[in-house]
């Protein structure tokens, strides 16, 4: 019966190209060597390494054999690893990467709760746009990251954490309705303000758009900016107004440098979800981190500080936008 260390034998021959380098490279005589191939290739009963002058290279069957030897090993490493991270305190640096909009609201608490919680894990916080965030988390250069409404396909695994609605912002002596200030605005009411939002192919602004056409609108792009800081502070100016989810622009609001009052017929509804590659390896480290994310996102939207709704964990289709009418909320 094969064992893992017939297997990487077989793979430091076959990445040598030679008994003798192998057995250097494994700290073992060539003959041992040579015997341990005779007994796997007569255990097998093919031959997997083709002989000649210049070294040995595998077969068919040797190839096949490197091939799920490979597998084999590398999965027996990170069980290894894995048991072993399982039984110590999480440890190592994770990349958490997330939308302006939501750092505002979540990287200072996380960055705090884990310095307490799990002193022993570096972590890292980016802020970026969704399309980088999705690109680091496919490459898997980021461990963690939060994206609105993502797609499903591929090798992410997507949680639903909150879903949050969209507002309208104004400098509090700027407000374009005779309603008083912070009251509800219908989003055909937008018609013809004049709006400051990130550029086409920002999710935020993907998802007015689409919305607004499907409502039979034409809202009203003066500026397009994809800086968050910026467009808060035109919008604070006067030269302008804005769509952002209140995450976004707490700070702002907080010191009352904006208003902000809710969209309606239709209130524009967005998922916040706590994405990783389900190809990257979960270690405790990571575990830890995704389940302190969803304590604190939890905590800050219990005492009003992310005002949004919480999720429950899902059904996998939670991908897409949501518009919700009047006749939908009850």
């Amino acid at each position: 019966m094969l064992d893992i260390r017939q297997l990487r034998y077989f793979m430091a021959i076959a990445a040598e190209g030679s008994l003798s380098g192998a057995a250097k490279r494994l700290g073992m005589s060539q003959p041992s060597l040579s015997q341990q191939l005779m007994v796997l290739e007569s255990e097998l009963g093919v031959e997997l390494l083709a002989r000649s002058s210049r070294g040995v290279v595998p077969t068919l069957a040797g190839e096949v054999l490197l091939a799920h030897a490979r597998e084999v090993v590398f999965a027996m490493e990170r069980t290894v690893d894995a048991v072993r991270q399982a039984g110590r305190l999480p440890q190592g640096e994770m990349v958490f990467g997330m939308p302006s909009s939501v750092s505002m609201v979540l990287s200072v608490p996380l960055a705090e709760t884990a310095r307490v919680e799990l002193p022993g894990v570096r972590l890292r916080s980016i802020d970026a746009m969704s399309g980088f965030i999705r690109s680091w988390l496919e490459d898997g250069s980021i461990n963690l990251g939060i994206l609105y409404d993502p797609d499903p396909a591929g090798q992410l695994d997507c949680v639903p954490l909150v879903s949050e609605a969209l507002h309208f912002f104004s400098a509090p002596d700027a407000w374009p309705f005779s309603s008083p200030p912070g009251s509800a605005v219908r989003l055909a009411d937008l018609v013809g303000v004049e709006l400051i939002m990130p550029s086409a192919g920002h999710g935020l602004r993907a998802m007015v758009d689409r919305v607004a056409d499907e409502e039979g609108l034409i809202l009203t792009i003066t500026t397009e900016m994809d800086a968050l800081t910026q467009i808060k502070t035109m919008v604070a100016r006067g030269s302008g107004y804005s769509i952002l989810s209140p995450a976004a622009a707490m700070d702002f609001v907080g010191r009352a440098e904006l208003v902000m009052a809710p969209i309606v017929q239709p209130s524009l509804l967005r998922r916040v979800h706590l994405v990783r590659n389900s190809a990257m390896p979960r270690t405790r480290a990571s575990q830890e981190v995704e389940r302190l994310v969803r304590s604190v996102v939890r905590d800050l939207v219990r005492r009003g500080i992310w005002q949004a709704q919480e999720t429950r964990p899902p059904s996998p289709s939670l991908a897409g936008h949501e518009v919700e009418r009047p006749d939908d909320a009850g």
